[in-house]
């Protein structure tokens, strides 16, 4: 017996500033971290821009944004995710008063948005620190910028929240784990971080993201805030309780961060982690009462699973973010393992563990790509994307069925963007291609692929499709 998606659903699609809008130093923006990081997470940053950084220019999403949008409306999106750079609205971070000509960008695009009847999620930030903040205040390890953050939210909120309803305010918030430069804006090597500095500043961003939360409902009831965070259910490697403990204690380091949004304190085996660690946070007793504002919602990116073990198993590594390889799935060309179900098992984790209405904003397949001419029209014979999809909705839809409230789902890049990993453009997850190489070539033009099409059709049919 088939299932359905629920009346109302909102589909659509997910980007982030840094890596589509380009124009890194046009109407007064300042610097992000990302203008200096050429190479993606993997490399370390630069003092300055350099050329070779395809987040300078992006893919123009910043000159662009009409036509695109237009693109997503095509496709018949009820719901757009993107995010504010900081540092267009507040160029070095730290000022008293915004940057207007940042701020009616934004207008603009919202503007765009309402015409097509296609709602606004926004991500307040999004791997993208101001590179003042980082520089020389070590990102969100000093205390401070809890205070620049706040200014920084109740700008957004004051400009923007009766026009925007979903907010998001760290992206992927529990990333700062594995990449504490991309994620929290510190500026100090990850090999040289110490445990305190780097468990202070996840507290600061924890206080941040609450404190966020409160002004937000202060200015409109109405709006509904969310926290986001990568999603990775773990299996472990063996039946060995070991192993399965193992589990335990990596599923801790990762669900730390949304128990703290929903709950509103710290949980014990967080507590636990620090005092094993020797460290002993700074907390002030206005802090505890900040982190009592909780989130309306829980959203989560999903892209893998991992599998841990006790032992050193030789099954080599699993993903990007580590554990170990599982030998039951197929992987994508970029190593990360594929595994549907393990969608449809976060999505009964996390709602079973919250019971807080969640939101998928993040899901996608990376992929090479090749633009070809069809019948005198070029596009991208994407059905390795089509495929991924429709596996990856039909758990969601079973998820739905278990009883699961989940308000929508959005595609991450559903235009070619710069991958934030890689920093490459060969790396494509759009439905949308986008005339640019990873050496900076190309004339930008955008062509519809085959997923177009299809994402369109499980759009109007909600979901019905899939079945087709």
């Amino acid at each position: 017996m088939s299932t359905t998606f629920p009346d109302g659903f909102l589909w659509g699609g997910a980007v982030a500033a840094n890596q589509y809008e380009g124009a890194y130093d046009a109407d007064g923006k300042g610097l992000s971290i990302q203008d200096v990081m050429p190479k993606g997470i993997m490399a370390p940053p630069t003092e300055e821009p350099t050329p070779d950084n395809l987040k300078l220019e992006g893919i123009d999403f910043y000159h662009r944004y009409a036509t695109d949008i237009a693109l997503f409306a095509e496709m018949g999106f009820k719901v757009f995710r993107f995010s504010i750079a900081w540092s267009r609205i507040f160029p070095n971070g730290d000022e008293t008063e915004p940057n207007e000509a940042g701020l009616a960008f934004y207008d603009r695009v919202l503007d765009e948005l309402e015409k097509h009847g296609i709602e606004p999620l926004v991500t307040l930030s999004h791997y993208e620190t101001p590179l003042h903040l980082s520089k020389q205040y070590d990102g969100w390890v000093n205390r401070d910028l809890i205070g620049f953050y706040e200014r920084f939210a109740r700008t957004c909120f004051e400009r923007y929240g009766d026009r925007v309803k979903y907010w998001l305010t760290f992206n992927e918030i529990n990333s700062v784990l594995h990449a504490p430069l991309m994620s929290g804006g510190i500026w100090t090597p990850k090999e040289q971080l110490a445990a305190k500095d780097l468990y202070q500043a996840i507290h600061h961003e924890l206080v941040a993201s609450a404190s966020a939360t409160r002004i937000a409902h202060e200015i409109n009831p109405d709006l509904k805030v969310g926290c986001m965070v990568i999603a990775m259910p773990i299996y472990p490697l063996t039946p060995d309780p070991a192993d399965v403990l193992s589990v335990m204690h990596a599923d801790h380091a990762n669900l730390a961060f949304s128990d703290v949004h929903v709950r509103g304190t710290y949980p014990g085996y967080f507590l636990r982690t620090l005092r094993e660690a020797g460290v002993e946070l700074d907390i002030t007793d206005s802090d505890r009462e900040t982190l009592k504002n909780t989130v309306d919602f829980v959203s989560f990116s999903y892209y893998m699973s991992l599998c841990e073990s006790a032992k050193d198993a030789e099954v080599g590594q699993g993903n990007i973010m580590g554990g170990k390889r599982n030998p039951t799935l197929p992987e994508s060309e970029w190593g990360w393992q594929i595994d549907p179900v393990g969608l449809r098992i976060v999505l009964n984790q996390f709602w079973d563990r919250w019971q807080k209405p969640l939101f998928i904003v993040e899901n996608g397949l990376g992929a090479k790509d090749v633009l070809v001419e069809r019948d005198g029209v070029k596009t991208v014979e994407d059905d390795y994307r089509i495929d991924y999809l429709r596996e990856h909705l039909l758990q969601v839809r079973e998820a739905i069925a278990d009883g699961v409230e989940l308000w929508g789902y959005t595609w991450w890049g559903p235009i070619d963007l710069v991958s934030a990993s890689t920093a490459q453009l060969s790396k494509r997850y759009g439905f949308i291609y986008v005339d640019r190489n990873d050496d900076g070539t190309g004339t930008l033009e955008r062509y519809k692929k085959k997923s177009f099409g299809y994402y369109a059709d499980v759009i109007a049919t909600n979901g019905a499709s899939l079945d087709a």
